[in-house]
């Protein structure tokens, strides 16, 4: 039996971090997973950068409240979980996503944890665990499932190449260059055709 392991930001919504940035102007809150493969680099940056422009959860939470899904997302979701299972799997944080889940029908997700402190400063972020997302596929292949993974950034190739299939979702180019061997689709349509075919090989 199949699970699809998929990410959140990219695949399903926007980048929350670039509707931030565009939304504050700091424009070096556009750097995401997608420019920096390093995550921990990557989230001191953000986090010093939200303290410099005293930029608190609360204003975060008020540009996400306005994050709709990509265009197709609910209703590919609606495909694939008719299909077989679906877990989002993502490096981003309960306080952010929560409210988006609702909009996408309240898939099940693993994700990581902020600490904010009474005013609402984000002080530190808080990993589930060490690449969380290569070790849901690992606990899976664990509890003898296969797993088909689905990402478009540096921080899923790990889970992606421990998977029995590895998708890549509309990268960017650096990406599909740094790993020229992994299958690359740039539509929904394009995504259930390669699932579809994976779990018919499971029939």
């Amino acid at each position: 039996m199949y699970i699809v392991c998929s990410d959140l930001e990219g695949v399903f919504i926007p980048e929350i971090w670039i509707s931030v940035s565009k939304h504050t102007g700091i424009d070096e809150l556009k750097l995401t997973t997608r420019d920096i493969s390093d995550y921990d680099v990557l989230m001191k940056r953000r986090l010093d950068i939200l303290k410099q422009n005293k930029l608190t959860i609360h204003d975060i939470q008020h540009v996400i409240s306005f994050i709709k899904p990509l265009p197709g997302a609910d209703e590919f979701i609606y495909w694939l979980r008719r299909q077989t299972q679906l877990l989002i799997v993502s490096d981003t944080f309960i306080q952010f996503a929560d409210p988006i889940l609702e909009k996408l029908g309240r898939p099940t997700l693993f994700c990581n944890r902020l600490t904010v402190d009474h005013l609402g400063n984000i002080t530190d972020y808080n990993l589930r665990q060490p690449d969380g997302k290569m070790k849901v596929v690992e606990a899976l292949h664990n509890l003898n499932y296969k797993v088909i993974a689905v990402g478009d950034s540096y921080n899923d190739i790990n889970m992606i190449r421990t998977a029995d299939m590895g998708i890549l979702f509309k990268p960017p180019q650096n990406v599909i260059d740094d790993h020229p061997d992994l299958p690359v689709v740039d539509s929904y349509d394009g995504l259930k055709e390669l699932i579809s075919k994976q779990l018919e090989k499971d029939i």
